[in-house]
């Protein structure tokens, strides 16, 4: 295989990684919320949701995971060049922190199938942003590479995460208000 099909194989498995990790985390905060069912609703969802859980980590996610080290890997042997790249060790820093979340989301998983339930909906969502911030701080390094002001592009990336944070309160009020305004049309 030349550099180019690998570069392609490469892309291709990061993009079914994230869905995966965009997804499980989604399953994680639905999994989280059905603890507010009745019991008999809980058992039923939660055991559909590890069913779920279970098939996307180890058929999608982690197999993903594993063919973009792989073909990352022989990038670097078929061109030792990159390792030396400013840009490209900012990449591996942000790709090792993204790693770190993987295991983080996989500890998440073994947790909820002995309903072992540590994290609210909210701090899920707030945790599920995370993999965005990841995503466009990896994407905006390995475009812009060498044109790259790197003080601009820290600002951005902050301001990417804030404005994912701002996001996920404001989805969480409009929520809130929204089951108010549900309770109230039912009491009057």
């Amino acid at each position: 295989m030349n550099y180019e099909m690998i570069k392609a194989l490469h892309i291709i498995f990061v993009v079914s990684w994230f869905a995966g990790l965009f997804y499980i985390v989604r399953l994680y905060i639905y999994h989280s919320e059905a603890k507010d069912k009745s019991p008999e609703e809980y058992t039923i969802l939660a055991n559909q949701f590890k069913i779920m859980q279970k098939k996307l980590w180890w058929i999608i996610t982690t197999p993903a995971m594993i063919l973009t080290v792989i073909f990352g890997t022989l990038m670097f042997y078929m061109n030792p060049g990159l390792l030396t790249q400013p840009w490209m060790q900012i990449k591996i820093v942000f790709v090792t922190l993204l790693l770190v979340y993987h295991f983080i989301c996989q500890k998440i998983m073994l947790d909820f199938k002995v309903d072992k339930i540590n994290w609210n909906s909210m701090s899920l969502r707030l945790w599920n942003e995370l993999a965005t911030v990841f995503l466009v701080a990896i994407v905006f390094i390995v475009t812009l590479k060498t044109s790259f002001d790197w003080i601009k592009g820290l600002l951005g990336f902050f301001l990417v995460a804030v404005v994912l944070m701002i996001a996920v309160k404001l989805y969480k009020k409009l929520r809130t208000k929204g089951n108010v305004n549900q309770d109230s049309d039912f009491t009057n």
